[in-house]
């Protein structure tokens, strides 16, 4: 359970972010959106991270649940953001619970590459199956909310931006309840020495299962936002390229702090909307020397920078 010094915070996040973006133009409440879903994703991996293990398919999950809020859309004739991202979350829960006894057992390199392999062959079946669009994908409509339909294209962006800020939070205050939680803790020992969890009666092999399943559904929530805000869904969600996003996030943010994974994501969602227009032919060059620098100069994350910052006034409080 959280403290009531931690929903406090929370509750003062989500209500710096929802005044944000009143006054940010709309082309800032995109980015945001974009990088919230992202952020999503790569706290699934942070999960994983927590009990010694990388996923290089987390993509896998991220597709799957912009796959499933769109065909529930476009299908099922759902409108209502609530429910198409909690069917989107729902469906990539559903496959993380069919995949997970086969990964499970797996450590290492042996676990990331099995996890890339999966994700590689659902981008591969879908740009064969044209029934779903093949490599064009499928376009989506703009969503309503809990019945209301946005009256211009501000409106939306606003909307989706307040939702999806609302469901950032909300998730990342379980996430840190989870941590601190005895399963949470549970992943750490995991990490560090499995035969002395296996000792005290819990199986190892459950204990990532659990993980993975939540990073699966964690990455679908966000899948699921990303669709309705691009309008769009493609194999690309899929791709190798969208999960190194996410282990690049989950790295730069670290492991010590829930807000870091987020504040890594628009961090990244910047320097890369920032290097491609200033710098269109090279802007994968940027972003490289940026990658370069955070392994140089942050080794151990945002996380562990922001507690640093956040270390004095603790130990004021204690005097």
């Amino acid at each position: 359970m959280l403290d009531w010094r931690s929903t406090a915070h929370l509750c003062m996040a989500l209500v710096a972010l929802l005044a944000a973006g009143l006054v940010l133009p709309g082309w800032a409440n995109f980015l945001l959106v974009i990088a919230l879903s992202k952020g999503l994703a790569a706290l699934g991996l942070v999960v994983l991270l927590r009990s010694g293990l990388l996923s290089f398919g987390q993509g896998l999950f991220y597709c799957a649940g912009g796959y499933g809020a769109g065909l529930l859309m476009l299908w099922g004739g759902i409108s209502d953001a609530a429910l198409l991202v909690g069917g989107g979350g729902l469906f990539a829960l559903l496959i993380g619970v069919a995949t997970g006894p086969l990964v499970a057992g797996y450590r290492k390199i042996f676990f990331a590459t099995l996890t890339l392999a999966l994700s590689m062959l659902v981008h591969g079946a879908l740009t064969k199956a044209d029934f779903l669009g093949g490599t064009d994908g499928l376009n989506l409509r703009a969503p309503t909310f809990f019945g209301w339909r946005a009256g211009s294209a501000g409106e939306n962006v606003y909307a989706l931006y307040a939702f999806a800020s609302i469901l950032a939070v909300a998730l990342a205050g379980l996430c840190r309840a989870h941590f601190g939680s005895v399963r949470g803790l549970l992943s750490l020992g995991v990490r560090d020495n499995e035969i002395r969890i296996e000792y005290l009666g819990t199986s190892v092999r459950r204990v990532v299962f659990e993980n993975f399943v939540i990073a699966a559904f964690l990455a679908g929530i966000g899948g699921a936002i990303n669709a309705l805000a691009l309008s769009h869904i493609d194999p690309e969600l899929a791709f190798w390229t969208t999960s190194g996003e996410f282990v690049f996030v989950a790295i730069l943010a670290g492991q010590a702090s829930v807000v870091a994974v987020f504040a890594a994501s628009v961090l990244l969602e910047v320097v890369r909307s920032w290097s491609s227009q200033y710098f269109p032919n090279a802007w994968q060059l940027t972003l490289g020397v940026f990658m370069l620098a955070v392994i140089l100069f942050l080794p151990n994350g945002v996380g562990a920078l922001l507690r640093r910052r956040s270390r004095p006034s603790v130990e004021a409080d204690a005097k």
